[in-house]
């Protein structure tokens, strides 16, 4: 107690006011009108600063001077990853009290109402910019710029092609507003044009300091169909790929692999386009320098085809090495084929040397020299008078063209076909593809062709027909073909003959029809042309012939006894009495 003895009452304390409690004078509204007055005034659906009091990574508390502290969920800064304690946001009022008495605020809307506004004076000035990169989409990412989402392109995100877009999601990033559609609120950023400046300079620093032939150390950024770029330390060159093996590259990625670190050559640079052509192959010898230098022209090697085409085949020998098979040189045969006939890409193949320029560094190879040439021996395989089996390539209006065996070919004339068949084409005897027997009639070794037979399989039957056939004959015969010439005959001992229409009267007046079998007499046999002229009217016209000569004969014997002298015999005969005429006149002379 003697730490207070000397403290003294005040002298206008209201004890009264003490002991009854400090409401004795003051009503309750007045309280809570004061203690308003001391808060900020807030309406719902504004705009107010607040300071930041509580951070944590569901929500964030913000103190607007007002009787309660406002909630915001963390998710509206996900822009702002740096956000502390003490930071002023905007915030916008959306209830004063809520049923639970809570103050409602959100920072995305006060973001929002200004956003349009920001985003234009962000473009204006070339003001750089925080954004939350939320999710991707297609051709790049979408990015959350004051509270406006905003297309960052794939090609905007960096200096080098992206290859995993994922990465970004949910990173705050800087950018840089490079288009805004105002019609339709269309707003586009860019990271890389943050970077883009800085490395410029460091570009042209860069390439100041190249040269051809410059060997450098580089990491492979991107593989593409035609080539590899590199980056060479804050500057890209590209190795065509081409130049990246001296042997043919079908897919970089069997060369190099990403993120690789490789030594590549400087081949040529553009100071105005920034352009680096770079190579890789060029760190090793050309293969051809460390071809084999006994190889020469006959001798046999064995190599992979690399590329075909229809006039013919690359065969690598060694990588950086290849040597031409002409499609000519594929086989014996002169008809005109494709490479694909004979290889395929990828084929283990044994082929000949034909020709060989090591400073053109150039090489033809074959393959049917592997092979015997067939026309080498030809007299003794296919001497004349030999037969032999071959199948029919194709047809012309004079003959069929034949193959013995691969590069051996033969023609047999149309009028080699058949003895006694008049074939107008020879489709009409074979068809391409069939097989056919022939004698080899005449051998021509410089065009590399044979005469070639196939009636000569058998005897010539036209020496038979000559026996059986003979002029005046009669033989039965069945009508093939019609013709306005005439019709073609079958005659029954073989061969065929030819009637024209006036010989094909039948006795009763009418004309014989294609399919009838008739009785021919031979008219005329000519064997050289293969002819046999027939007829079927004289088969009845010459025996009613006969008939009418006895007939006439009887009534001018008669006529001789009662007259004995004709006073006019030019008046009286006629053609078919010439005989009995003759006989008239012997017997008046007899008489006298």
């Amino acid at each position: 107690m003697s730490n207070f003895k000397n403290v003294q009452p005040l002298d206008d304390f209201n004890w009264e006011e003490f002991e009854l409690g400090s409401s004795v004078n003051v009503s309750k509204e007045d309280l809570e009108k004061a203690y308003n007055e001391t808060l900020n005034k807030v309406s719902e659906h504004q705009v107010v600063d607040g300071t930041v009091i509580s951070v944590d990574k569901k929500e964030v508390i913000v103190n607007i001077g007002y009787k309660s502290d406002g909630i915001i969920p963390a998710s509206e800064f996900r822009y702002n990853p740096d956000l502390k304690v003490g930071d002023v946001v905007e915030v916008y009022v959306e209830n004063q009290e809520d049923k639970k008495g809570q103050l409602i605020l959100s920072h995305k809307k006060a973001r929002l109402s200004k956003s349009w506004d920001r985003v234009n004076a962000a473009l204006d000035n070339e003001e750089v910019v925080q954004g939350y990169v939320k999710c991707r989409t297609k051709g790049g990412m979408i990015v959350d710029v004051f509270g406006i989402e905003a297309f960052l392109p794939g090609s905007q995100i960096d200096v080098h092609p992206i290859r995993d877009y994922d990465v970004f999601v949910g990173k705050t990033m800087e950018f840089k507003v490079i288009k805004i559609n105002q019609e339709f609120k269309n707003v586009v950023v860019s990271h890389k044009a943050l970077i883009e400046a800085e490395l410029e300079q460091q570009k042209k620093e860069i390439i100041s300091k190249l040269e051809k032939g410059q060997v450098l150390e580089g990491t492979v950024k991107n593989i593409t169909s035609y080539g590899v770029f590199v980056d060479l330390g804050g500057v890209d060159g590209l190795i065509h790929i081409t130049d990246l093996s001296w042997g043919r590259v079908s897919n970089p990625h069997e060369v190099v692999e990403l993120d690789q670190k490789i030594n590549v050559v400087i081949l040529d640079f553009d100071n105005e386009k920034k352009r680096i052509a770079l190579g890789l192959k060029q760190l090793t010898p050309h293969p051809w320098d460390a071809l084999d230098a006994n190889l020469k022209v006959g001798d046999h090697i064995k190599g992979k085809v690399v590329v075909i085409a229809d006039y013919g085949a690359f065969v690598e020998i060694a990588p950086g090495v290849e040597g031409l098979i002409h499609v000519s040189e594929m086989s014996w045969s002169q008809h005109l084929r494709s490479a694909q006939d004979f290889m395929h890409v990828g084929d283990e193949i044994e082929a000949v040397i034909l020709t060989l320029d090591r400073d053109e560094r150039k090489m033809s190879l074959g393959i049917k020299q592997l092979k015997e040439d067939p026309w080498e021996t030809i007299e003794t395989k296919y001497q004349v008078g030999s037969k032999h089996t071959a199948r029919v390539r194709n047809f012309t209006n004079f003959g069929v063209f034949v193959e013995l065996e691969e590069g051996v070919d033969g023609l047999i004339h149309i009028s080699d076909l058949s003895w006694t068949k008049k074939v107008k084409h020879p489709s009409e005897f074979t068809q391409v593809g069939a097989e056919i027997e022939v004698v080899v009639l005449e051998i021509d070794k410089k065009n590399r062709r044979l005469s070639l037979g196939h009636k000569q399989l058998e005897d010539n039957p036209w020496d038979t027909y000559e026996t059986i056939y003979t002029p005046g004959s009669v033989h039965t015969g069945k009508i093939s073909e019609m013709m306005d010439k005439g019709a073609v005959i079958a005659l029954n001992e073989g061969g065929e003959g030819f009637a024209t229409p006036k010989h094909l009267v039948k006795q009763d007046g009418s004309q014989a029809v294609a399919g009838e079998e008739l009785e021919f007499k031979v008219i005329e046999f000519v064997k050289e042309a293969k002819r046999i002229i027939l007829s079927h009217s004289r088969t009845f016209e010459e025996a009613a012939g006969e008939e009418s000569k006895k007939r006439n004969a009887r009534p001018a014997r008669q006529k001789k006894e009662e007259t004995p002298a004709i006073q006019n015999v030019a008046a009286a005969t006629t053609l078919g009495d010439l005989d009995a005429l003759a006989q008239l006149k012997a017997q008046m002379e007899k008489g006298k």
